[in-house]
């Protein structure tokens, strides 16, 4: 968690389509009037390097690598993203807002592909320590919908998406998961309702946990 008197991080996890980068407008601009510095930033990426280590995950064919070749991309990212701007952003008192963090590898990698997580543990261990968000929402919704979605604004990364259905069925119970086994720090989001309808229960559950 971050340090009393410092900023927030929150964190939106889900599938493909679930409108994450939409919210996440809406949250900043709703924190923002609210008197709060809100840094918006995503993962993979987020920082000069980890942007670098995202083409190569999120373009390309899908076997170009296996699940812990990902998983290693992934929190060498993260460790660049954490200190070049999470970290220095919280300090000065900013309330950062992430699309994506390491639940995503966890429900990606560990329960997509299978990768042992015990061992995604460890490796957050390395690149992380114990620094965890302070709020994290789940936006969910069925695969089909999301994947419709997604294909609807489809651009040049569509790795993850290409994937079989299947494997986006096992992602979106990781994150089911992930949410059951952590209550206190993660909120789970119906994402098939409106923008609006979205929003507003987003800012609810922000509200009722970190008081913005």
């Amino acid at each position: 968690m971050t340090a009393p008197g410092s900023g927030r991080f929150i964190t939106l996890e889900g599938g493909e389509g679930a409108g994450k980068s939409t919210q996440i407008a809406r949250l900043k601009g709703k924190l923002e009037q609210g008197g709060h510095a809100v840094v918006a930033t995503r993962e993979p990426g987020g920082a000069p390097g980890a942007e670098m280590v995202r083409k190569l995950l999120v373009e390309g064919p899908t076997e170009r690598w296996d699940g812990t070749t990902e998983a290693l991309l992934h929190f060498a990212a993260r460790r660049d993203h954490l200190r070049s701007t999470v970290w220095p952003a919280l300090k000065r008192g900013a309330w950062v807002i992430s699309d994506r963090f390491a639940d995503s590898t966890v429900a990606y990698q560990g329960y997509g592909y299978g990768v042992d997580r015990a061992m995604l543990g460890k490796l957050y261990g390395i690149a992380v320590g114990d620094f965890r968000p302070d709020l994290t929402l789940i936006l969910d919704l069925p695969v089909e919908i999301g994947l419709g979605r997604a294909a609807a604004r489809r651009g040049s990364e569509t790795r993850y998406e290409s994937l079989p259905a299947d494997f986006h069925d096992r992602v979106r119970a990781g994150f089911l998961d992930i949410a059951a086994a952590e209550p206190e720090r993660c909120i789970v989001i119906d994402a098939t309702r409106d923008i609006e309808t979205v929003a507003a229960a987003i800012a609810a559950a922000v509200h009722a946990r970190l008081g913005a």
